[in-house]
């Protein structure tokens, strides 16, 4: 694998041309190269030349961190209120990703051969961008995380996000983002008739052995 950076992400390219594409989105605070050293240690179905986008988010002022500025994929004021949620910041960056999407589908990768995925605020982002797909992906991966701007889902979900599969992942003694914010986002995203795999650890806001190895085998059947 060849490892490339431009202004907007760190892009970590297959041994062959790819075939299969993976767009993974950091957590608050941190930046592409976040996620990059998993990808030597995920086990990729075979003849998948998988392409790895690792964006960065932009710098903005966070008013949950006291107005810093960071990277964030939108403002947090509140995580327990949704009526302080960042409506357009989130759109934004949900647009920003689907961008991505179809620039991929431009360089000859289909949407069925692209996997969403991100970590903790770029897991939201995740699981807001596949609710509102136009067409389906080969699935969507949301790592200690939770679904924002629940109320306007029920309106907006599509018919593409439903034939679009969910891996989601929570550790259960996360002090960032307790267990129950990722449950009741996936009770909700059942309800709603997506189809979400859910896998939680004894672990707190981070990634685990045993989770890596439940990525890889999502990966496997979602691009086999």
């Amino acid at each position: 694998m060849k490892t490339q950076e431009t202004p907007d992400a760190v892009i970590v390219e297959p041994t062959q041309p790819a075939n299969a594409a993976v767009i993974w989105l950091h957590g608050l605070g941190a930046d592409g190269h976040d996620f990059v050293p998993i990808v030597p240690e995920l086990t990729l179905p075979a003849g998948a030349q998988v392409r790895f986008i690792f964006p960065h988010a932009p710098v903005r002022p966070v008013t949950l961190n006291g107005g810093m500025r960071m990277r964030a994929w939108y403002d947090i004021k509140s995580l327990t209120r949704s009526d302080q949620q960042d409506d357009a910041g989130i759109r934004e960056s949900a647009a920003t990703v689907m961008k991505i999407v179809a620039e991929q589908r431009k360089a000859g990768i289909a949407a069925k051969r692209t996997v969403l995925a991100g970590f903790s605020q770029g897991g939201a982002i995740t699981l807001h961008a596949v609710c509102r797909l136009a067409e389906p992906l080969a699935g969507a991966m949301a790592l200690s995380t939770y679904l924002p701007l629940h109320d306007t889902l029920p309106k907006e979900l599509t018919d593409a996000a439903k034939a679009t599969p969910v891996l989601m992942c929570h550790g259960r003694v996360d002090p960032v983002l307790p267990l129950k914010m990722g449950t009741d986002s996936r009770d909700g995203l059942k309800s709603w008739g997506m189809t979400v795999e859910w896998h939680d650890y004894p672990m707190a806001h981070a990634v685990c052995a045993e989770e890596i190895a439940d990525i890889s085998a999502w990966l496997g059947r979602v691009l086999a």
